[in-house]
């Protein structure tokens, strides 16, 4: 297929009146919706075009928000805080200046002349920062499990628990 002026403007047209690709490649016909959405993007045309149905054209008090009531997993609980990469600067704190709101990461070795603890705000009741967390709290193998109650400590961080004492 080529791209004759005239398709371009029609690509353009219904682009911008939030067709999908594949709407638009049906409308100009010998196409198909890869060649719509490269075509698309060499004219820079708009990221996300407003699609007819998308949820902006409803107005905000008519909107439903879903709640889920199923069990939220381990990755769902972190995932809010691997998408925010932006962390607060360290604060660096010895032990007896560790506070309910500090982060109790150490840094370096005991032994060493320089250690001391991160010293963030600690995430919700974690005992750490969120970028800490990170590196506290690191699921094993693909298998989600699933948490019944907020409360209930992951089995994973038990083990771990039972192995230091």
């Amino acid at each position: 297929m080529s791209w004759t002026e005239e398709k371009v403007e029609k690509l353009k047209k219904l682009w911008s009146k939030g067709h999908t690709a594949s709407q638009i490649a049906e409308a100009l016909g010998d196409t198909t919706r890869n060649a719509v959405i490269g075509k698309a993007h060499r004219l820079n045309l708009e990221a996300r075009a407003p699609s007819k149905n998308s949820a902006t054209s409803i107005p905000k008090e008519h909107r439903q928000v879903r709640r889920g009531a199923a069990p939220t997993s381990r990755k769902a609980k972190f995932q809010s805080i691997l998408l925010d990469k932006n962390f607060e600067p360290e604060n660096p704190k010895s032990l007896e200046e560790l506070t309910e709101e500090t982060c109790k990461w150490p840094i370096g070795h005991p032994n060493e002349e320089k250690f001391y603890f991160c010293g963030r705000k600690p995430e919700g009741e974690f005992p750490y920062c969120k970028l800490h967390i990170l590196y506290a709290f690191q699921p094993k193998g693909t298998k989600e499990e699933v948490l019944d109650k907020d409360d209930e400590i992951p089995e994973f961080i038990e083990k771990k628990v039972k192995s230091t004492g």
